[in-house]
């Protein structure tokens, strides 16, 4: 890793950056992420740069290089990170992208469509008339209005995004 790249993603008060690591990975435990993940995730997105290698994320976590290496496994299955070559190097290094949140509800239409194929299995199986059945299509016709709305909200987030992104370039001149 270059000088250039460390002193970028310097943080000014490390403790305060440790402490929203924590807090923010808390909450994520909170909504069901394993704690090892969110840490690491938290920690990526408050880098400055968004990327930093394991050695990197074990030193600012005070965590082992494997405890790195699941977390980042989970979080690339779930496609929260990537993982790519540190240019001239062996190391590997992770990357949380800037628009993190719209690629990760862009991509769960493909799983949103999987669940929809099973529960309308589970619909028939079970009959629509039954309990289960009816909660099962309740769950159904929720993804459904999930699979219609989402594009457009993410098509409405895009032109917002587009928008504080001009306003943010016409401020720095």
């Amino acid at each position: 890793m270059n000088a250039q790249h460390r002193q970028s993603d310097a943080p000014q008060d490390q403790e305060a950056i440790s402490t929203f690591v924590e807090r923010f990975a808390a909450q994520l435990v909170e909504a069901g992420m394993a704690r090892m993940p969110a840490r690491v995730f938290a920690c990526l997105l408050s880098s400055d740069t968004g990327v930093l290698t394991s050695a990197e994320l074990g030193e600012r976590l005070q965590i082992s290089p494997a405890a790195v290496s699941g977390a980042v496994r989970y979080l690339s299955q779930v496609d929260m990170v990537s993982r790519e070559r540190e240019p001239g190097s062996r190391r590997d290094r992770y990357r949380v992208h800037s628009d993190q949140w719209y690629e990760a509800l862009a991509r769960r239409e493909n799983v949103l469509t999987r669940w929809e194929s099973t529960l309308r299995d589970g619909v028939e199986s079970l009959g629509k008339a039954s309990p289960a059945g009816r909660r099962l299509n309740e769950t159904l016709v929720f993804f459904d209005f999930l699979q219609k709305e989402l594009p457009v909200m993410l098509e409405r987030w895009r032109e917002y995004r587009d928008e504080l992104r001009a306003d943010y370039d016409s401020a720095g001149d």
